[in-house]
């Protein structure tokens, strides 16, 4: 699909997921449309509606920032968004594509994260599949059918709802990660291939992907049941790999003191075991 298709498909999806209300604008009246009309958009943006109407449309290529920064501000987007939509309007010029070869973590990444043995640790690839792991982050997430595949473990493993407590937020968080690395280079194979089975088997991942919400993981508390220790709340930090773009080092924690604090040892105790 042609960058500007990109771009437009993401302005549309945004303004269909703004309320009018929560901008001040007038919401009564029978609205045709979700969320914004393409007239509010260009008001609150200033432009016109002619010329928002062709961005959306793919008939104007070459937006000016602080067109883009107006647009941002009107269809209320955070930071990560508003990056994602310069990158969208600003994309570096394609390459001649090189048959791309399997991610490899360095030996150096890999001592790091065996040298935490109280700390699961994992490396994730650029569509969130697990590169590697110490033995506690195996752990953590062991026994699902797609342990190795975060996205996959979300949306196709027939126990992700009992994983994960709060499975909407995650779901959420996991496709506007998703969405962040298209955003990077949305003609990436393993991206398209991910996306494209994804769509076929889950409607939920369809439902979410459509939103075009952007979420770069960074931090986040969140909630697991494990089927071997029970429940466990633990906050995460996610690090980019320098050395290896689009990958990422991803940590969690407990508590100290705290009982996810000691089911977390326990598990280490069993898979130490």
């Amino acid at each position: 699909m042609p960058q500007e298709s990109h771009l437009g498909e993401f302005l549309r999806a945004r303004r269909e997921q703004v309320r009018p209300e929560d901008l001040g604008l007038p919401a009564g009246g029978s609205r045709r449309v979700a969320g914004l009309r393409r007239e509010e958009v260009a008001l609150l943006a200033g432009v016109s509606t002619d010329y928002y109407v062709r961005l959306e449309q793919g008939r104007e290529r070459n937006p000016s920032a602080q067109v883009l920064d107006a647009l941002a501000h009107g269809l209320a987007l955070d930071d990560d968004a508003t990056t994602h939509l310069h990158r969208l309007a600003r994309p570096v010029p394609a390459r001649r594509r090189r048959a791309r070869r399997r991610e490899q973590v360095s030996p150096n990444l890999l001592r790091l994260v065996d040298g935490w043995p109280g700390t699961p640790a994992l490396v994730l690839g650029r569509c969130l599949d697990v590169l590697a792991h110490n033995a506690l982050g195996e752990a953590l997430f062991a026994g699902h059918t797609h342990s190795g595949d975060l996205v996959r473990l979300v949306f196709l493993d027939p126990d992700a709802r009992e994983f994960y407590p709060d499975w909407e937020r995650v779901a959420v968080n996991t496709v506007g990660g998703l969405r962040t690395a298209a955003g990077i280079d949305p003609d990436d194979p393993q991206l398209i291939e991910t996306v494209g089975e994804l769509s076929v088997k889950s409607a939920d991942f369809r439902r979410l992907w459509a939103r075009h919400d952007i979420r770069q993981k960074t931090h986040e508390t969140k909630r697991f049941r494990h089927p071997q220790v029970g429940e466990l709340v633990l906050s995460y930090e996610a690090l980019t790999v320098n050395s290896a773009p689009g990958q990422q080092l991803v940590v969690y924690q407990a508590e100290p003191g705290s009982a996810s604090e000691a089911a977390l040892a326990l598990l280490g105790s069993l898979a130490a075991g």
